[in-house]
């Protein structure tokens, strides 16, 4: 089949991932495009030492890196953070402790090898509010380091460690109702 061919055959997949990072659909058409750009302009780069899609998807994080730094003046409004503390209220009692204890998880090792998990997941991931996942990607998906989201996004270190407890918050409740807490044959709709 023809590079060219097989890049646009992971298109699809790249701009969802994108859209997952970024939240904006034109910041992710741009990404997207500029990743399929920069592979079509050096294809002798990839030399198939990984899959196609892995080495697309590296190109794209980049991408994804300097949109967030080439959009980094555009305010995002996110007035969700009266409900975030409402989540902490319900999940844990004044003590700290969880007030109903977190399900069973069963074996997390073969879920991670389910792509239905990971449909799940991404799902759970999309229904974040914008800020939230956005840290949280950067952090889990991106692998940036703290510093490095806290520069990104104007964050002081506290503040970013509440987002990605909030979102981890959220990420687990979604994937107990929608994953652990279903028949794994007939999951809830998201």
């Amino acid at each position: 089949m023809d590079f060219t061919h097989e890049l646009a055959e992971h298109r699809t997949y790249l701009l969802r991932f994108a859209r997952l990072q970024l939240r904006n659909d034109a910041w992710a058409e741009d990404a997207v495009s500029e990743t399929l750009l920069a592979a079509l302009s050096k294809p002798q780069s990839f030399g198939s030492r990984s899959q196609l899609k892995t080495w697309l998807v590296g190109i794209l994080k980049h991408k994804v890196l300097d949109m967030f730094r080439h959009n980094a003046r555009e305010v995002c409004l996110d007035t969700d953070n009266e409900s975030a503390d409402e989540l902490d209220n319900l999940v844990f009692k004044a003590d700290g402790h969880f007030a109903q204890t977190p399900a069973d998880w069963g074996n997390p090792e073969q879920d991670l090898n389910s792509r239905q998990f990971f449909q799940i997941m991404e799902a759970c991931t999309e229904k974040l509010p914008a800020m939230l996942g956005r840290v949280f990607l950067m952090r889990e998906w991106l692998e940036l380091s703290s510093d490095d989201i806290c520069k990104e996004l104007g964050l002081t270190p506290t503040n970013l460690y509440v987002q990605l407890h909030r979102a981890r918050l959220r990420l687990r409740e979604c994937l107990e109702i929608n994953w652990f807490g279903a028949n794994h044959t007939t999951k809830e709709t998201l």
